[in-house]
């Protein structure tokens, strides 16, 4: 049996592999009895709350590409530290995250580097998100990956 960490780094990873193949269904699956609160670093929160509305926050502002599906991106994320709450059905996460993104005619190189603060619950035996809040802290050129400006 996956310990309690490994799963819930397991959901972290996965939220980065699902991003990177453009499956914003799959991201937002894992939000179904979850939120996702997005901050700028300058006080400025969006949220999305349920997997509808997740999928239609980021189909608003990620752009995926015609040629496969995807954003050309690649999420790296490290320094991930999980602190389960004391009565084991609760847990946070944090992390750091540098996403990076290459194209034809865009060298590959960093774009934005954030932080996660994520909250999870064990539900019927396995693990899920129900809060990630992605804070903003390192900004490059974003021109290829959003939709519109940040």
């Amino acid at each position: 049996m996956e310990c309690d960490v490994c799963a819930i780094k397991n959901l972290i990873y996965r939220y980065a592999e699902h991003m990177d193949r453009g499956e914003l269904d799959k991201v937002a699956g894992l939000f179904a009895h979850g939120r996702v609160i997005g901050a700028d670093g300058e006080g400025n929160e969006s949220v999305a709350e349920g997997a509808a509305a997740v999928e239609a926050m980021y189909r608003s502002f990620a752009r995926l590409y015609e040629d496969d599906g995807t954003p050309h991106t690649q999420h790296v994320t490290t320094n991930v530290r999980v602190e389960l709450e004391d009565d084991g059905q609760r847990a946070r996460a944090h992390s750091y995250a540098v996403v990076f993104q290459a194209l034809g005619d865009f060298p590959l190189q960093p774009i934005i580097g954030v932080r996660y603060r994520d909250r999870f619950e064990r539900a019927d035996g396995a693990w899920r998100f129900t809060e990630r809040r992605i804070i903003g802290r390192l900004f490059g050129d974003l021109s290829r990956h959003l939709l519109r400006p940040v």
